[in-house]
């Protein structure tokens, strides 16, 4: 997805490159964000999937699922440096009175924090989108923790590229996705960070489910986290959520189902992706 419409932003970082601290051109400062969108929409996921929201889309990202619905926020990380007062003037701007805080991984970058509580000082509904394997500071006024951990059916390989991409036709060569693929499969799960995310927030677990064999990691990673929790409860069956993978309505109607009877079978919840149904894979939705 390209920097947003109405923000005048430069290309940053590269396939396959660093994480979202280096950057190519002058060095932003220290109260910037690299935002990627900023828009009015409903939210698409989730608890509160129609929601009316506004959301801050940040570049960056510390792991690479195949599948990413945001490309150019961790493949090929696009963004434009803005300071946390203008995003939240641009937030002010626009009408919903929900905010979603996304990326990428928004929590990749300290200035996330100090927006989420300016975001609260004035009174919005703050969700952080994230992939659950870094923990925001105690106290930081988040009213739900949306977190997508990732599957082994996100990893990246030789065979599973990134969407959009063909290995044979691109800068990204076997090298990058196995080092890639080596790095995510390393950093994406963190049970100790999910179970304390869970236990400080009210909190969602959002699993993109590409088919019935994800089933038996999504149950014992939920068993290990409420293990880890002082009152297991606060990850009860409804708040595990199973969503299908798809960037595409094409795609969508191909998973919808199954994963619809996987959350029927299971006792999860199942959410749908609106933004997906009602505008396709549109920039901005």
């Amino acid at each position: 997805m390209p920097v947003t419409s109405d923000i005048d932003g430069d290309a940053w970082g590269s396939v396959g490159g660093d994480e979202a601290d280096s950057t190519d051109g002058a060095a932003p400062g220290d109260d910037a964000l690299p935002i990627n969108e900023l828009f009015a929409s409903l939210q698409g996921e989730g608890t509160l999937a129609g929601q009316p929201s506004t959301f801050v889309r940040t570049a960056g990202c510390n792991l690479r699922c195949w599948f990413c619905d945001s490309y150019h926020t961790s493949w090929e990380p696009t963004g434009s440096w803005l300071a946390v007062a203008e995003i939240v003037e641009a937030v002010a701007a626009r009408g919903p009175d929900h905010v979603v805080v996304t990326g990428g991984e928004p929590l990749v970058h300290d200035g996330v924090i100090d927006l989420v509580r300016d975001l609260a000082a004035r009174g919005y509904h703050v969700t952080v989108e994230t992939n659950g394997t870094i923990v925001p500071p105690p106290e930081t006024p988040i009213d739900l923790a949306s977190v997508s951990p990732k599957l082994a059916s996100s990893t990246p390989t030789v065979d599973r590229p990134p969407a959009g991409v063909d290995p044979a036709d691109s800068d990204v060569s076997d090298a990058d996705l196995e080092r890639w693929s080596d790095a995510h499969e390393a950093a994406r799960i963190d049970r100790d960070a999910l179970a304390t995310i869970v236990s400080r927030y009210e909190t969602q677990l959002k699993f993109v489910v590409t088919g019935p064999d994800d089933l038996p990691e999504i149950e014992s990673l939920v068993a290990d986290v409420r293990d880890r929790l002082a009152d297991p409860s606060r990850l009860s069956d409804d708040r595990v959520l199973l969503m299908p993978e798809g960037q595409t309505r094409e795609r969508l109607a191909e998973t919808r189902r199954v994963v619809a009877d996987l959350a029927l079978e299971h006792g999860y919840r199942y959410t749908p992706r609106l933004h997906v149904d009602l505008w396709n894979d549109a920039p901005e939705t």
